[in-house]
């Protein structure tokens, strides 16, 4: 059973909440970064599984976790701008469901796409003559026992190390889950490009899955956004709306 907020508020409680906790996570980051040399993005943000530094609570503690000031600033704003009249209108109990649920389905998504990018590089390495154990030796530490490897550039062996070594950090699958979700609820409502250009939310959202899966599919190697995170937190976004409006639950 979900309780409808009795009242419209600008900081609505989940919200405001989400902001707290993203903001005390990001001090940390930098604080025990600078005082004390301890990589909290390295604990908490998310890694394929198979890597060292994998642990099954960051499928949870990435979203909470972001790089830098301006990766936390425009999330926790969209998130806001977003967000608060959805909880307005669903109730702080619904929303902060809606947002995990984005949030851990963009995980899986993003993992599964990672996963199989990682299976298509490794089999271009055992193709060349990489062994298992070369090939755990170059995912643990970067560098393999066992001689030179001709047949393969040093490209693929540097993005197979790094799919399994570099996190995933932020909470924009769940903010584009929210983004997904506002835009099915007001369509015609206007957001406004660069505070300038007017243009319905619907268009907006759809333009904007349109590049992310133009984006995902480009796969620059050079990129550090996970594409496919944002679509997944919009796919199990919009699965969920269907699944709420079909029981007539949604309002």
């Amino acid at each position: 059973m979900y309780q409808r907020p009795t009242s419209f508020k600008m900081l609505p409680d989940v919200i405001k909440n989400l902001l707290i906790i993203n903001g005390l996570f990001f001090l940390a980051t930098v604080v025990l970064g600078n005082v004390a040399g301890f990589d909290l993005v390295q604990t908490l943000g998310l890694y394929l599984p198979g890597s060292p530094h994998f642990q099954p609570y960051q499928v949870i503690t990435h979203i909470f976790m972001h790089g830098n000031l301006t990766h936390i600033f425009f999330n926790m704003f969209a998130l806001w701008m977003f967000g608060y009249t959805l909880e307005n209108v669903w109730g702080s109990k619904r929303f902060l469901i809606y947002y995990m649920i984005t949030g851990l389905g963009a995980a899986v998504i993003h993992l599964g796409v990672n996963y199989w990018e990682a299976m298509a590089l490794q089999q271009e390495l055992v193709n060349a003559g990489f062994a298992p154990q070369m090939l755990q030796d170059l995912i643990t530490s970067g560098r393999w026992d066992g001689g030179a490897i001709s047949g393969v550039s040093q490209d693929v062996i540097q993005q197979y190390y790094y799919k399994y070594n570099v996190p995933t950090v932020g909470a924009s699958g769940a903010v584009f889950g929210v983004l997904l979700a506002f835009g099915m609820m007001f369509p015609n409502q206007y957001v406004y490009l660069y505070f300038a250009i007017p243009i319905k939310v619907k268009y907006f959202v759809a333009g904007y899955a349109a590049l992310e899966l133009y984006s995902g599919i480009a796969n620059d190697p050079s990129s550090n956004i996970a594409h496919f995170a944002h679509l997944g937190g919009m796919l199990f976004g919009f699965i969920l709306i269907k699944y709420w409006k079909k029981r007539g639950e949604l309002y």
